[in-house]
């Protein structure tokens, strides 16, 4: 079996974690594959350095991240592609899709014997249409059309399957997945969902209005979002607070669900809302 591992090299517990990681897989029999940036830093370890991030997924069976949710996200982008299951190790603060923490990490063993579970996720295809040309970006938990930084209010225009349905003032639109509605979304007021649902939850950004409320969307929907841009100002679309493209008047952003779906793999039994509310007492501390 060939497991492929995505470390945050940016922390030192990560780092070291993932050393006993690669000794846990190895003792069972595992071949471990790892990105080109951690080639100098596993150099003693019994492991396979890839030329390119793509070709790990390609080669690999399954994946573990160790880090955070962001650790995760990136990841989760590479093994969607590659129908690649994957697991994250928690080394962070919350870790929300994270299912083993770092005092648990002998349960990957169960990873050798298939003593694993797999939870489908959906992902947001987001497509920005510019002059006569569109490009596609994968969203693991949100993608937010925002005023850009230092910048006045904007009007959103939103659209339901070509249908213009209502407009907003407000500092932006969020377009979250279920996964996504315990990140960004949580902190705009949105509601939470379990991540299993197929549905694209929108949540107004500082809205302009008292009643300017989340609205859930099925499945199956396509929304799309076209900005008014003040003077000397300008707009954003950021995919999981990761990538940014900058929005004109002209342009339109398109928001689908994916035909892409992340594996998760679950070692252990959990009730999603008892996870939940644990962390949240965290992040209270």
């Amino acid at each position: 079996m060939k497991i492929a591992i995505i470390v945050n090299l940016t922390k030192e517990k990560a780092i070291l974690c993932t050393r006993d990681i690669i000794a846990l897989l190895n003792k069972g029999g595992a071949d471990i594959l790892m990105p080109p940036e951690c080639k100098n830093i596993y150099k003693n370890e019994d492991v396979t350095v890839c030329e390119t991030i793509e070709q790990m997924f390609e080669l690999s069976d399954m994946a573990v991240t160790v880090g955070g949710d962001g650790t995760i996200i990136h990841a989760a982008k590479f093994a969607a592609r590659s129908d690649t299951p994957l697991i994250g190790v928690n080394v962070g603060r919350l870790g929300f899709a994270a299912n083993v923490e770092v005092n648990e990490i002998d349960s990957l063993s169960r990873l050798l014997s298939g003593d694993y579970t797999l939870e489908n996720r959906i992902l947001l295809d987001v497509e920005v249409k510019k002059s006569g040309e569109s490009e596609h970006y994968l969203a693991v938990n949100d993608a937010v059309v925002a005023h850009g930084r230092l910048s006045k209010i904007v009007d959103l225009h939103l659209w339901l399957d070509g249908q213009e349905i209502s407009k907003y003032r407000a500092d932006g639109l969020l377009f979250s997945t279920p996964t996504g509605s315990t990140a960004y979304s949580l902190s705009a007021g949105g509601p939470i969902l379990s991540p299993q649902m197929e549905c694209i939850l929108m949540t107004p950004v500082c809205p302009h209005s008292l009643f300017s409320r989340s609205v859930l969307f099925e499945g199956s929907s396509q929304l799309a979002v076209t900005v008014n841009i003040p003077d000397q100002c300008s707009c954003l679309l950021t995919v999981d607070g990761e990538k940014n493209i900058n929005i004109l008047e002209e342009d339109k952003v398109i928001i689908r669900k994916s035909e892409l779906k992340l594996k998760l793999i679950s070692v252990k039994s959990y009730n999603f809302y008892t996870k939940l509310n644990e962390k949240l007492k965290e992040r209270e501390l």
